[in-house]
């Protein structure tokens, strides 16, 4: 992949990797009056000749389209925009990249792990290997290999942490937001970075590198009747004791393949096989994890070497971040929910949210970075702008850090908030906060939607559609329109709903409508952080 950004610029690497991939999908440099010398060193880029060649046009960039539909567009192309088909399509940032920038990352042989885009899950990771595996020697290894940590700092002096060379940074408070009641458990969870340098903006996202539980790592070496204290290599190329390898470095929520065909030539138990082989087929059930892997093989034998080298990385973890640094100083605050239930008699645990909320302390360490917001998902540079937010959940994250942004800079526009969640009475999340923003007027509006109230749900999108004019009318004002949350649903909800309401409100036809919301996109005034 081509660099845009000078190695001396001031930025981390997951800046530079955005940047790069953004500038890499522009035409070139422009033209101007000044020459395109004078516009590189304007824009702060090397000099270069303006490109007469047109943007590249990318028809599987759709979020929308199934996997088969996308690889389909992409028959023909280059590798890398091959594997760029197979991602998500979302440019969520949850893999340090966007799907452009990983997918050539991926294919220069400069990232290693192709299992980070967690939207896209299994069915990702599985065409990227095949992939891959069709295109053979044609992927070079990088000389970084693995990822070599950096030396922690930058050219300004500042600390240049990042997703390979993480801070460790002590919890401040993980309280719970609901009250007593409530079927869920979304905490505040404050960190503290204080003399680590660290700087961000609102709309960022927090990277935390999580640990597996104890006792899931102790069940599985039970299980391989392995030592625990046995030396193995861990995916990231690291030697360690087993339990701490499988608490640090190793997913335990999703089976490779490579390891169920492992346990396949393994098991003498031809049930056993038959289970196997339909869950390489078919895939495994959501919530299946290695423990249960390891269940249905039975009495398989393999090595702690062998087992260790069939899974993935334990990648980090991204939450939106719910603080402004002009409000809370050298603290980043998080909104997270704990996720924990009961399968097949075994309680499961989310990896990074129950240890927010269990398994770290106060004054206890975890690895964090930021990794800087993309598309635009920020407060307008226009003081002026108003804005739209839509959070139901753990979503309101976000829109609480560019709140508080708002409130610090004192700024005019007006701000809209929809929240939405189960119950008014347990699950109005940081609702003292937001109420003092309706006394103090830097929240324009609030409308809420509790969907377990009444004898009819009702959502953030219905509430949308029940203020379509006044809505309407604030987009005619130039506000901007943004979404924080689940993709598969939520995201898609409220796409049709604002679409509705545009074409409605402003007498246009369906295909008017989607151009107003393309033109909208393309101004970065329909902004959303998905996943």
């Amino acid at each position: 992949m081509s660099s845009y950004i000078p190695e001396t610029a001031p930025f981390n690497e997951q800046q530079r990797a955005w940047l790069n991939g953004f500038f890499a999908g522009l035409t070139g440099i422009q033209e101007s009056a000044g020459g395109s010398v004078a516009t590189a060193m304007a824009a702060g880029l090397p000099s270069a000749e303006p490109s007469v060649e047109e943007e590249e046009d990318f028809p599987w960039h759709d979020d929308s389209l199934p996997i088969v539909d996308r690889m389909e567009l992409a028959e023909g192309k280059p590798l890398d925009r091959k594997l760029m088909a197979a991602m998500a399509q979302l440019d969520c940032g949850s893999c340090g990249y966007i799907c452009q920038t990983y997918s050539e990352a991926i294919a220069s042989g400069e990232e290693p792990n192709v299992s980070l885009c967690s939207p896209g899950g299994k069915e990702t990771k599985q065409m990227i290997k095949k992939l891959l595996a069709e295109a053979g020697d044609s992927v070079k290894p990088s000389s970084n290999g693995n990822g070599a940590a950096t030396n922690g700092v930058s050219t300004n002096g500042a600390a240049a942490w990042s997703r390979k060379n993480p801070y460790s940074a002590n919890l401040i408070e993980s309280r719970p937001l609901n009250q007593e009641g409530s079927a869920k458990d979304t905490r505040h969870v404050a960190i503290d970075l204080v003399g680590s340098g660290i700087k961000y903006e609102v709309g960022d996202a927090l990277g935390i590198y999580p640990t597996n539980c104890g006792d899931l790592c102790t069940q599985i070496i039970d299980r391989l009747a392995a030592d625990s204290h046995v030396k193995v290599a861990t995916p990231q190329g690291n030697t360690k004791p087993l339990l701490e390898a499988l608490q640090e470095d190793c997913c335990l929520k999703d089976p490779s393949d490579e390891l169920l065909e492992l346990l396949v030539g393994r098991t003498p138990n031809t049930d056993a096989q038959a289970t196997l082989n339909h869950l390489l087929a078919e895939g495994v059930p959501e919530g299946f994890d290695v423990l249960d892997v390891l269940e249905v093989a039975g009495e398989s034998t393999i090595t702690a070497t062998e087992f260790i080298e069939c899974l993935d990385p334990l990648n980090p973890r991204l939450y939106s971040i719910a603080s402004s640094m002009k409000a809370v100083g050298d603290q980043v605050h998080l909104t997270v929910g704990k996720v924990i239930y009961e399968r097949e008699g075994r309680v499961r645990k989310g990896v990074a949210s129950t240890m927010l909320a269990d398994r770290v302390g106060n004054g206890e360490s975890m690895r964090v970075f930021v990794q800087p917001n993309h598309g635009g998902f920020t407060v307008p540079a226009d003081e002026n702008v108003p804005m739209i937010m839509v959070g139901p959940g753990t979503g309101i994250a976000p829109f609480i850090a560019f709140l508080q942004e708002r409130a610090a800079r004192k700024s005019p526009g007006d701000n809209w908030l929809f929240f939405g969640d189960q119950h008014e009475a347990y699950d109005f999340l940081y609702e003292t906060e937001l109420t003092e923003y309706v006394h103090s007027g830097v929240l324009s509006r609030l409308d809420t939607a509790f969907s377990r109230d009444g004898d009819t749900k009702v959502y953030v999108q219905d509430r949308m559609r029940e203020n379509a004019a006044e809505l309407w009318a604030w987009l005619n004002r130039g506000a901007n329109f943004y979404v924080c949350g689940d993709a598969t649903r939520m995201a898609a909800d409220v796409e049709r709903a604002l679409l509705h309401i545009i074409t409605q409100e402003g007498g246009m036809s369906e295909d008017e409508g989607k151009a107003y919301l393309k033109t909208m996109t393309s101004e970065k005034r329909y902004v959303r952080d998905v996943y």
